[in-house]
Parts: structure tokens; C-alpha cells; sequence
């Protein structure tokens, strides 16, 4: 039974336009194959401390400056954020929000420079997905969190979260969002393409019906973790995922691209070939096609793509909270991390963007607007989801680089 909307008219016409635009997608699930993988980071050897945090000047300067990633963030018909603008309102600091990451690899190359020297990266906060926050905790470039400043946090962040060997508090990288990594496609296009309804499984990409209209992410741990799965191969397991096994899925990638098969391989970037209708299909995160949907639908056709599991199984990450060492104003970011932790305002950033919160509580505070929303599986994920679905096992220092290298040789040849 639906519940009424809040009073608060802003948060109600914010919540209600959520609900008109929020994709069902439990079918999709249900024949979804897997065993789950706690939400946890890569794990790293321990941090170089050779680096030292550059004063805090929170004090007196009440601002921030935070790199994310597109589509991340509760947007309102005129292209303000609900959710940050209150924020700023009752915390009083200013937040430039810039959307800079759309690709873990690129944008470290970004910003490399200035993390090896401690400088100011020219951010504050970023969100990079927790195998690149291991990768900077392990190089000595993270600023430690203070618990103390963040009591939401300490209450509320879901224990799965918690218990790695290289950040058992939480207090080098703290969750932002999570997901997974399935299939993204054009409805009608795959239709009139293939005269299927919905692509079912990785080998669908494949046909050459969709020959030079299929996209990749170019994020390694998803797409080439769904080619692993749709190839049999766990992997969250060591033995599994093998380097052998992690080159023969290179090989089957590199036969497609160098099939014509492949339109292209990028970052978030790939939603805007999914909009104009350069691809059909594409490796894809769940919360995008919601958002894409969103901008692109219309009276008549609300919800022109969809989103799928395939039936190997979804790949499972999370984008976590960091401050690097040269950033100046970490407790103005502690506050922006426990507003965002708190179970109300997670619950509204859920529905908007459509990925897993790690708020304890956000489920009931989306319950108390819609209890159908706050079933939906892609959002609030329950242990039988989570079950059906794999994170990409933790890689060694060799293995990270030598996979890593492997798949950009990959991409620069595509």
C-alpha cells in the first residue's frame, strides 16, 4: 500500500516526479544467476606515510569542491540539485559540484601529479569506485576521516561496509553509492533490430543483427567481469579468475571489436551513444538507463530503454567518499558526508538515482513515501539479490597491473 507524499511541497513534487519516472525492473532479476560478494574494497598493502595532510582551513572557508561522476546526484527540472542546495542551506558551505569523473583510469590520469606530490588535486572530495580508493590509500595520497565529526555515519553505514583488512572503520574511504553492471538497450531499436523484446545474456551483444552498434564500459572490472561470468568463471574466486582466464575473456572481447561488433568502448559517456542512437546496446550501470529515461522519455513512451541482468549474473562495485592529502577544507566534507548519511536524505538521493545506498534506514524513510519504490531490488537490494550478483575479486599488486595493462593495450588498439 502507497503511503502519502510528504508535506513538505518541494520534497513532495521531488518524490512524486521520482515515482512517475522510477523503472520496475524486477523481472529482470529474477533469472539472475550468482553468488554475492560484500561491498568491500580491493585489499592493499599498508599506506606509504611518507605524505602529510595539508592544513584544514574549514574554519574559515566554508566551501568545498567535489568530483563525481554523471548521473549521480537528485536533479529538478531546472537543473538544480534538491538534495545539495539543502545542504548548503543549513550547513552554510558552499559546494562546487563538478562532474568530473567518467572513467576511474581517466581521471586518475587527471590527477596523478598533484596526488604524488600532495598537492591540491583541485577537489576536495571525489567518488572513485573502491578498487581506485584502495589504489590511493595503498600509495599514502588519503587523508583519514574523523568518526567524531560524522556521528550519521557511525549510526548508520551498513555493516557489509565495514571489516576490511586495509580500512575496517571506514575512515580512508566511506560509500557513496553501489550497483551493478548489466545490460543497458534501446527498446524499440533492439526490437526492430533483433525481433527479441530484451537482449537476455552477454552472448545477445553478439549477434549480427547489432554488428557496429553494440558499446562496452570501458570500466575493466564490469565489462570484462560480465564477459567472465557469461564464460563461467567466478570471479570473486582466486583460482577462478585466473590471469589465463582474464586474457581469454580479453581474446573474446578483442574478436568483437575486431569483428566490427563494437561501436565503441568509454566511460559514463556511453549514455549519450545510447540517446542518439549510435548504439542498440551497451555493458551499463543500473542507475543510468532510469536517468536517460528520465530525459529522454515522453508521454507516449516514458521509458524508451531497459535495463538487464544477464543471465550469467551482474557485476557488483561501490564509489566511495575520498579526500586527498592536499585538499584544505576535509571537515567541511565530513559535514557534506554526514548530511548525506542521514536516512532521509539518503533515502531521497536512492530514488533519484537509482543505485544501492549504504545507509542503514534509508529504506524505511523511502517506505514512508512509497513502499513499492522501496522494494525495488536495484535500490534496495535484499540478501537474495545481493546473492545473484559478483564483485570482481580483490587483485594483487602484480595482478592489478598487469590486468590493468593488458585491458588499456586492449582499448587503445580498439
Amino acid at each position: 500500500m502507497k503511503r502519502e507524499l510528504p508535506q513538505d511541497p518541494m520534497l513532495r513534487d521531488l518524490v512524486q516526479m521520482a515515482r512517475n519516472h522510477q523503472i520496475s525492473r524486477r523481472a529482470a532479476l529474477a533469472g539472475v544467476g550468482g553468488t554475492a560478494a560484500a561491498l568491500t574494497l580491493a585489499s592493499c598493502a599498508p599506506a606509504d606515510e611518507g605524505q602529510v595532510a595539508a592544513t584544514d582551513v574549514s574554519d574559515s572557508e566554508k566551501v568545498l569542491i567535489w568530483h563525481n561522476w554523471p548521473a549521480y546526484m537528485d536533479e529538478d527540472d531546472d537543473g538544480n540539485y534538491p538534495t545539495l542546495e539543502r545542504f548548503q542551506a543549513e550547513s552554510g558551505i558552499s559546494v562546487d559540484y563538478r562532474i568530473e569523473i567518467d572513467d576511474n583510469d581517466t581521471w586518475y590520469a587527471k590527477v596523478k601529479d598533484q596526488l604524488e606530490l600532495g598537492a591540491d588535486i583541485g577537489a576536495d572530495v571525489a567518488c572513485p569506485t573502491g578498487w581506485m580508493a584502495s589504489r590511493l590509500q595503498n600509495l599514502g595520497y588519503l587523508q583519514t576521516y574523523d568518526n567524531a565529526n560524522m556521528p550519521n555515519k557511525v549510526a548508520n553505514i551498513a555493516p557489509s561496509y565495514l571489516g576490511s583488512a586495509e580500512d575496517p572503520d571506514r575512515i580512508y574511504s566511506i560509500p557513496w553509492q553501489a550497483g551493478f553492471a548489466g545490460i543497458g538497450y534501446n527498446k524499440q531499436a533492439y526490437k526492430d533490430a533483433t525481433g527479441k523484446d530484451a537482449p537476455g545474456s552477454m552472448a545477445d551483444l553478439w549477434a549480427a543483427e547489432l554488428k557496429g552498434r553494440v558499446g562496452l564500459l570501458s570500466e575493466m572490472r564490469d565489462t570484462v567481469g560480465l564477459v567472465l561470468l557469461s564464460q563461467g568463471i567466478d570471479i570473486t574466486s582466486s583460482s577462478s579468475l585466473s590471469e589465463d582466464a582474464f586474457m581469454a575473456a580479453l581474446d573474446a572481447i578483442k574478436e568483437q571489436i575486431d569483428a566490427g561488433q563494437i561501436y565503441n568502448v568509454r566511460g559514463n559517456s556511453y549514455l549519450d551513444d545510447l540517446t542518439t542512437g549510435n548504439i542498440i546496446a551497451s555493458t551499463a550501470w543500473s542507475g543510468d538507463i532510469t536517468v536517460i529515461n528520465y530525459e529522454a522519455g515522453t508521454d507516449d513512451d516514458p521509458e524508451p530503454f531497459g535495463f538487464i541482468f544477464p543471465d550469467s549474473g551482474a557485476t557488483l562495485w561501490a564509489d566511495v567518499f575520498v579526500t586527498p592529502n592536499g585538499a584544505t577544507h576535509k571537515r567541511n566534507v565530513e559535514e557534506l558526508i554526514n548530511f548525506y548519511y542521514d536516512p532521509a536524505n539518503a533515502a531521497e538521493l536512492a530514488l533519484w538515482v537509482n543505485y544501492i545506498t549504504p545507509v542503514v534506514g534509508a529504506q524505511d524513510a523511502a517506505a514512508e513515501v512509497d513502499e513499492e519504490l522501496a522494494e525495488n531490488q536495484l535500490i534496495f537490494p535484499n540478501a537474495d539479490t545481493l546473492s545473484r550478483s559478483k564483485a570482481f575479486r580483490s587483485l594483487t599488486g602484480q595482478e592489478e597491473q598487469r590486468f590493468a595493462s593488458a585491458w588499456q593495450n586492449l582499448l587503445l588498439g580498439a
